[in-house]
C-alpha cells in the first residue's frame, strides 16, 4: 500500500522537490502552498502526477488547517516543511519584533499546530510519522558567530516542540524528527549553498524513511548524522 505523504510550503524549494520526490515512489501526497495561482511549479507537478493534491493553506490560519484536516482520511507522513527567515540585516539593536512574531508564528507555532490538528489522521496512518524542518543555526551547541536572533531562536524553540512532542507521542507509536536539510540553494539559502534542493529532499526522504521510533526526539542532519541541541 503506498503512502499518504503531507508537505506544507511545497510550492518552491526543498518542499517541491520533496514533493516531486515522493510522487516518483508512489505515494499519494497532499501538498501546500499559501498561494496556488502563483505556484506555477507546483501546478505543473500536479499535471504530471494524479496521485497528487494541492491545497491552497496558510499554515498560521489554524481555522483554514482544520478544515482542511476535516476533508482527510489518514497521513502517514507529515512534512512541516514551511518555513520564513525573516528580514536580513537586522542583528543586535535593531531587531524587528513584528517580524519575530512573525517568524515565531510560522516557525514555530504552526507546525505545532499543525500536529494537534491533524493527530487523528496521523493515528489513523500506519507510518505515524512528522518530521518538522529544523536548521542547524537553532542548535545551541553550533552557535559560535551570534546574531540571526530571529530566525535562530525560531528554530531553537522548534526543536524544543519536536523534544515535547517526542516525549507525548512516541508511547503511541509516533516518530517525531528535527531536520536540517543543509545549506541548500533556494531563495532563503541563496545562490552559494552547497547542495541542491534535489540532494537535499533525497537525504531527507531517506531519513525519514529509515527512522524508527528509537530516533524521535532527535535533531538530524539530512545526510543521516544527528546534530546536537
Amino acid at each position: 500500500m503506498s503512502q499518504t505523504v503531507f508537505i506544507t510550503g511545497a510550492n518552491r524549494g526543498i518542499g517541491l522537490s520533496l514533493a516531486e520526490l515522493y510522487l516518483q515512489k508512489g505515494a499519494q501526497v497532499h501538498a501546500t502552498s499559501r498561494n496556488l495561482a502563483e505556484s506555477s511549479e507546483l501546478q505543473a507537478l500536479a499535471s504530471n502526477y494524479r496521485t497528487l493534491t494541492l491545497h491552497q493553506l496558510d499554515v498560521t490560519n489554524y481555522q483554514q488547517v482544520a478544515e482542511l484536516a476535516s476533508k482527510l482520511s489518514a497521513i502517514d507522513v507529515l512534512i512541516n516543511n514551511a518555513g520564513y527567515y525573516g528580514p536580513k540585516g537586522y542583528g543586535f539593536g535593531n531587531t524587528d519584533i513584528e517580524e519575530w512574531r512573525k517568524v515565531f508564528e510560522i516557525n514555530t507555532i504552526a507546525p505545532l499546530k499543525l500536529v494537534e490538528t491533524f493527530y487523528p489522521l496521523l493515528q489513523r496512518g500506519s507510518s505515524k510519522k512528522v518530521a518538522c524542518i529544523s536548521s542547524k543555526v537553532g542548535s545551541m551547541t553550533e552557535n559560535t558567530s551570534g546574531g540571526g536572533y530571529i530566525y535562530r531562536s525560531s528554530k531553537a524553540a522548534l526543536n524544543s516542540v519536536v523534544k515535547s512532542l517526542s516525549n507525548d507521542l512516541t508511547d503511541e507509536g509516533f516518530t517525531v524528527l528535527a531536520l536540517h536539510p543543509g545549506w541548500v540553494r533556494t531563495a532563503m539559502g541563496g545562490p552559494n549553498a552547497l547542495i541542491d534542493t534535489k540532494t537535499s529532499a533525497a537525504g531527507l526522504a531517506k531519513v525519514i524513511e529509515q527512522s524508527t521510533q528509537e530516533n524521535s526526539g532527535q535533531f538530524i542532519n539530512y545526510d543521516g548524522t544527528q546534530l546536537p541541541w
